[in-house]
């Protein structure tokens, strides 16, 4: 059984900040930015939070520096995530501060949050950092809403039925990786995000009837697989092991 409400005042405010930062501030950066710029950008900018772990981690973690094979593998992953976004749109690929600014800057600042959250982990289960963190964060997203004149209207049984989805999806994702991170090196996970582009590509296709039978991402797939290998293949860890991570 989990203590839940078992925290101390120093825990309590650990949570706070970890909320406010990696659901409030990101959320805010991330979606404004989208607003700003195309999803085929803000796909490929979002995927500089991978390089950004990477690079957080050598600084502050002795037993997980950055070596020529991380530097490699990580490569390797963004451009399968640049393969899955090529299209006419990146013709003019132009820089918008306000756009693609925003969401590379919400990719550092969940990079730097997330490693935050991996301290927090050593003295509080993940999955009860997962849950306050998130209610932190989000009842500063819900009260900033409302202040701004946001109203959260449900109209349906089926908008219900979605939006408990979307919580439970949000809260399951981010308690695995919370407890991936804490048993694991920061750099040795990180690149399995450069998955997320591919398989938002597949479950398009899945549920929305785009059409993904082209070679290309068939070799971008190939390619995001290749550079987590690359990160992971043996060389790339020092002697220590995963739990002395933290």
């Amino acid at each position: 059984r989990k203590p839940i409400a078992r925290l101390n005042p120093r825990q309590c405010g650990q949570l706070a900040i970890l909320g406010v930062t990696q659901t409030s501030i990101q959320y805010v950066f991330f979606y404004v930015g989208l607003a700003f710029t195309t999803g085929v950008k803000g796909s490929i900018m979002n995927a500089t939070g991978t390089f950004f772990s990477v690079l957080l981690a050598h600084f502050i973690y002795q037993n997980d520096r950055l070596s020529y094979n991380k530097a490699i593998g990580c490569i390797v992953g963004f451009a399968g995530v640049m393969l899955v976004n090529v299209n006419r749109s990146l013709s003019d690929f132009s820089f918008v501060w306000q756009g693609d600014g925003f969401v590379v800057l919400a990719a550092f600042i969940l990079s730097a949050a997330t490693l935050y959250g991996k301290r927090i982990s050593q003295t509080v289960d993940p999955t009860v950092m997962t849950g306050w963190q998130l209610a932190f964060g989000g009842l500063v997203l819900v009260g900033g809403g409302y202040l701004t004149g946001g109203t959260l209207e449900v109209h349906s049984a089926a908008a219900a039925l979605v939006l408990a989805y979307l919580t439970l999806l949000s809260s399951i994702a981010f308690a695995l990786w919370s407890v991936l991170l804490k048993h694991n090196r920061v750099s040795m996970i990180a690149p399995f995000n450069f998955v997320v582009p591919v398989a938002g590509t597949v479950l398009s296709a899945i549920f929305l009837g785009e059409n993904i039978l082209e070679l290309k991402y068939a070799v971008a797939l190939a390619l995001v697989c290749a550079g987590i290998w690359w990160v992971n293949k043996p060389g790339t860890t020092s002697g220590k092991s995963p739990q002395q991570a933290g």
